[in-house]
């Protein structure tokens, strides 16, 4: 898994409101990149519903929010828009981010819940990883940001 203080590993992809994400194009802002075992299960809605009720006050302290699962783009996508998510959301169905990251759990082929903090410079300045506690990634993130729910 990608470490603190380490280069975060570049992705181009198309989230699904057919947005370009770029980590490359995003250098100068923080980037919140969350991973998520699989769409429309209890606890990754629990997660996912956390950051989307949170995402104006993550933005507000400068950062963008990503998410990513190893789901087929059209699975994510009606995860979307079911839970009304506006921030980017990708299908990594390929597994290229992920795999990057180092968060697909080798026998179950699915991501890991791990969230990496992403400063202005594009170097990792955190990592989250609570597989059953999935309140604490939006704590954790918000702490690191200088932000209170």
């Amino acid at each position: 898994m990608v470490d603190v203080g380490q280069k975060a590993p570049g992705f181009n992809a198309i989230d699904c409101r057919g947005r370009e994400v770029s980590l490359e194009k995003l250098q100068g802002k923080k980037v919140v990149l969350f991973f998520f075992p699989r769409a429309f299960t209890p606890a990754c809605t629990i997660e996912i519903r956390h950051f989307r009720d949170h995402q104006a006050l993550i933005e507000s302290k400068g950062a963008t929010l990503i998410g990513v699962s190893l789901d087929s783009v059209e699975r994510q996508c009606q995860f979307a828009q079911a839970e009304n998510i506006d921030f980017a959301l990708i299908g990594d169905e390929s597994r290229s981010i992920s795999e990057k990251y180092g968060v697909v759990w080798p026998l179950l082929k699915r991501d890991r819940r791990a969230t990496f903090v992403i400063d202005e410079q594009g170097v990792v300045s955190q990592v989250i990883h609570h597989e059953m506690q999935v309140h604490r990634h939006l704590d954790d993130v918000l702490e690191r940001l200088g932000a209170q729910k």
